[in-house]
């Protein structure tokens, strides 16, 4: 089958699903067309303040007047609960076993955010199979709408978990620190990324940052490299100053943004969730909901 039909198939399908789901998309009526923009922040190595990066832009973009949703993807070992303070009765592993639905564990989170917590702690979760990873994807379908932002933490490295959820996003921003080890598991992240799903389009966030200089040269690795050996485009989004409020924050199971909304790092975050807020959402083909398009596409292409 030539590409061209294959993605006229995929699309097709998605727009038949979206229809199903959501009674506005009636053929006489206007296509339903998604409002929720879905971001996945990913790392190739763990370690990089990758989840603490996801709870602080939350908070800032929270602040600007987005509703937004935070959820902890790294099924197994999430930990957003914890560095937010927070005690959820429920979480994914609830709904993946049939007890709860989506809706029934979502909690409130600092600045009006709510959260998906993730178990933690369950070793089958940590590779879902292709049913369950539909299911949690199906179930977050049905309760986004009225989300403006949907941010996924993902696990770090290139599990099936991992991949799966960054290509079911519209927008991956990978996240690196200057270590050498994270910028070159954040190359490799793309490169499979690249290679085996046809991502071409990645946002770099820099974390841990001694200064501006030293973010841009991460920046320029990663780019100098990529352009050589890979056909991909990579938007620099900024960096996030090292700040020992961050650790002390952390520690104090707050969200630095908010209790030291004055210091270095929590600049960095309002400044990056500005600038999301300034940028155009990736457009998806007339009536395709938010996941289901790449999704199909995916799964066409295995």
């Amino acid at each position: 089958m030539h590409t061209t039909d294959r993605n006229n198939k995929v699309i097709s399908l998605s727009t038949r699903i979206s229809k199903q789901q959501n009674p506005e998309a009636a053929p006489n009526n206007k296509k339903y067309k998604p409002k929720t923009r879905v971001i996945a922040i990913t790392s190739g190595k763990g370690g990089v303040g990758k989840t603490n990066i996801v709870a602080n832009l939350g908070y800032a973009l929270s602040r600007l007047g987005k509703k937004i949703l935070l959820f902890d993807a790294d099924l197994g070992l999430g930990n957003i609960d914890v560095l937010l303070g927070i005690a959820p009765r429920y979480n994914l592993s609830h709904v993946i076993m049939g007890e709860k639905s989506i809706s029934e564990i979502i909690v409130d989170g600092p600045g009006n955010m709510k959260i998906l917590p993730a178990s933690s702690g369950i070793n089958e979760l940590t590779n879902l199979s292709a049913g369950h990873q539909q299911k949690i994807l199906s179930e977050l379908n049905l309760i986004i709408d009225p989300v403006d932002i949907l941010l996924i933490d993902t696990a770090a490295g290139i599990s099936s978990n991992v991949i799966y959820f960054n290509v079911s996003a519209h927008e991956i921003m990978v996240v690196a620190s200057p270590e050498p080890a994270s910028i070159t598991d954040a190359y490799a992240l793309m490169k499979v990324l690249s290679i085996k799903y046809s991502e071409n389009y990645f946002k770099l966030l820099i974390n841990s940052a001694s200064s501006i200089s030293e973010a841009d040269d991460v920046f320029r690795q990663l780019q100098l490299v990529a352009n050589r050996f890979l056909n991909i485009s990579i938007e620099y989004m900024g960096h996030v100053i090292y700040d020992k409020k961050v650790v002390k924050s952390i520690k104090q199971q707050k969200i630095v943004c908010e209790k030291y909304p004055g210091a270095m790092a929590s600049e960095c975050f309002m400044a990056l969730a500005k600038r999301i807020c300034e940028s155009p959402t990736p457009s998806l083909p007339d009536g395709s909901n938010s996941f289901f398009w790449k999704n199909l596409f995916m799964r066409k292409c295995d």
